[in-house]
């Protein structure tokens, strides 16, 4: 804590250790410097040492710097006015510095008296306010502006300032805790499954004596439906307060709170604020500072309410955990980030989740392969059932053999042997490389999102690389990471994502963008595999293209199933966890492409 201090001039320079009987030589201007500096400072003992009556002041000092929360104070054009006896009046400029740049000034003024021991402050809260009564408290209330929406990048809310009931219990004032805690969960389970009986006593034991362990917030038609079961019940209290909600309920459960969470940060940035006296019983007595808040405007969101609806639409009915991440290519806007209740239960699958990629994975490889001059879209390659990387058996699904084909047809058809002896003859960093061109591995800080995009390590085993290149070994991604390389396969170099117009992610570790050779020949590829490989079942839908994805897990026996593709200036991926081929995430994309027309 810094302390400020500037000293005007003297009304009156002061000889009074000669004429004031029983003091110990100091005069009042030096008592009143030793407080007002010791008050600066946040020395609160030092400050109420040089007072008359040291514990009241330690205690109102306390409270006030308690509430304000001071970055520093000065105190400035100090004047000690002509002695009356054993007295001296005294007047003086305090400026608070508060936090967020907010500043209070004002004059105050103090009476000095003579003791035996020298000249005190005579205490009095007038000494740090001149309206600060004896008996009253500071209270520092925040003036929120008005709560604008969330809006989608068409100007459809998304998010809107609704009215919500905080219901909080206090654990001392329950008398029977179990039966209350039954009570709420009862009443309150199928707004949130996670309220229960067990958690309402868990959140109980874990609070303060004399706080309240908040359980839900409700919407106020939901609180109206429950309110004539749980209002009665000892020990619970109700909190009213304007709150962003989603225009449909339990929509962009994956996005929708770190866009309100933004909105939180502006909306305090631009709060106004009041300083008051309370008397004792807390009330109101008397404002002493007010500053109005600045108005809030509404924040627009990259996301699309048409498309956010048919990406959960599409995974409302999968039976697995399912996500699904929609990008515009052309400028990293994220267009939709979508769970179904299985996925939302395991966390942030869509945007955070670290997964095998499967032969989606192949598009890295092959553009490493293809930056090498290794190969191009009609080089004959070979796709055996199996192939043996030092002792190491891959084999295709199935064990398919298609002998001796175009290297697009060996991608059409996702054969795990011609990848893995692709990736194998690479350098040891070339799928890390490679990688980062497509924006896997790289890092993005999207303000409102935590994301990640996936890991790719370099390896000098031949081994490992041949698994690394058909999406197993040592690869993770996310459907996050997926649906950006999809959009650079489209728009040419890595874009920058972001979730509210004007806030663009700051990127690291993103390479350099593939050749215009590289690109043209993967856009063939991935049109190939609609139209001739193994996401025939997208053929109806017109321009799409993409990659198929089969990822074992754990000891083999289970598979993840991917789709990652893009149509015109929308890519995406879709994930199914354990859906065991890709096949229901092909389904699922048809129905995401449809339902957006």
């Amino acid at each position: 804590m810094s302390a400020r201090r500037g000293r005007g001039a003297l009304a009156v320079l002061l000889l009074v250790a000669a004429t004031t009987a029983g003091c110990s030589g100091d005069d009042p201007e030096d008592a009143l410097s030793a407080f007002l500096d010791a008050l600066a400072s946040g020395d609160v003992a030092a400050a109420a040492a040089n007072t008359d009556s040291p514990a009241a002041a330690t205690s109102v000092l306390s409270q006030i710097r308690g509430v304000l929360e001071p970055e520093s104070l000065d105190v400035d054009d100090e004047e000690v006015k002509e002695p009356n006896g054993d007295t001296v009046t005294a007047g003086y400029q305090l400026t608070w510095h508060l936090p967020q740049g907010r500043t209070w000034s004002y004059r105050a003024d103090a009476l000095l008296r003579a003791a035996e021991t020298g000249w005190q402050v005579h205490w009095q809260p007038t000494v740090v306010h001149p309206q600060l009564a004896v008996g009253q408290t500071l209270g520092l209330l925040p003036q929120l502006p008005e709560i604008a929406p969330v809006l989608d990048r068409d100007g459809v809310p998304l998010m809107r300032p609704q009215t919500v009931i905080g219901v909080a219990v206090d654990p001392q004032k329950t008398g029977n805790a179990s039966a209350v805690a039954g009570s709420l969960a009862k009443a309150l389970h199928r707004y949130e499954p996670s309220v229960t009986g067990r958690s309402v006593l868990e959140g109980m034991s874990k609070t303060k004596p004399g706080d309240a362990y908040p359980v839900i917030s409700l919407r106020a038609g939901d609180y109206q439906r429950v309110k004539p079961v749980i209002y009665d019940l000892p020990g619970v209290r109700f909190v009213s307060q304007e709150r962003l909600l989603p225009v449909t309920r339990g929509s962009g459960q994956q996005v929708l709170p770190g866009i309100r969470a933004l909105v939180e940060q502006q909306l305090a940035g631009a709060a106004g604020w009041r300083i008051v006296t309370r008397g004792v019983t807390g009330g109101e007595v008397s404002e002493l500072k007010a500053e109005p808040p600045r108005p809030s405007p509404a924040v627009t969101s990259t996301l699309s309410a048409r498309i956010q609806a048919a990406a959960e639409k599409a995974l409302d009915t999968e039976p697995y955990p399912a996500a699904l991440v929609a990008i515009q290519p052309s400028s990293g806007d994220i267009l939709a980030v979508a769970q179904n209740r299985a996925a939302d239960d395991e966390g942030s699958l869509a945007l955070a989740g670290r997964f095998p990629p499967g032969s989606t994975f192949k598009i890295v490889t092959a553009a490493a392969a293809l930056s090498a001059g290794d190969v191009d879209a009609g080089s004959p390659v070979d796709c055996p059932g199996t192939t043996t990387i030092e002792n190491r058996v891959v084999p295709n699904e199935g064990r398919f053999d298609l002998g001796r084909v175009p290297l697009a047809t060996a991608f059409a058809r996702s054969c795990n042997t011609t990848f893995a002896r692709l990736a194998a003859g690479l350098p040891a960093s070339a799928l890390t490389d490679a990688a980062r061109s497509f924006g896997i591995g790289a890092d993005f800080v999207v303000p409102g999102l935590t994301t990640v995009t996936g890991a790719v390590p370099a390896s000098d085993s031949a081994v490992q690389r041949a698994e690394n290149g058909f999406g197993q070994g040592t690869v993770v991604t996310s459907p996050f990471g997926l649906a950006l390389a999809a959009a650079t396969v489209q728009a040419g170099k890595v874009p920058t994502p972001s979730i509210v117009k004007g806030l663009p992610a700051t990127t690291q570790n993103v390479g350099d963008p593939p050749s215009d050779d590289v690109l043209g020949a993967l856009r063939g590829m991935m049109r190939q595999v609609v139209t001739a490989g193994t996401a025939t079942g997208l053929r109806d839908i017109p321009d799409v293209a993409g990659k198929t994805g089969t990822a074992q897990f754990g000891d083999g026996s289970r598979s993840h199933g991917w789709f990652v593709g893009y149509r015109g200036d929308l890519a995406f991926a879709v994930l199914l966890t354990e859906a065991g081929s890709s096949k229901p995430a092909v389904q699922a994309a048809h129905r995401f492409l449809a339902g957006v027309g």
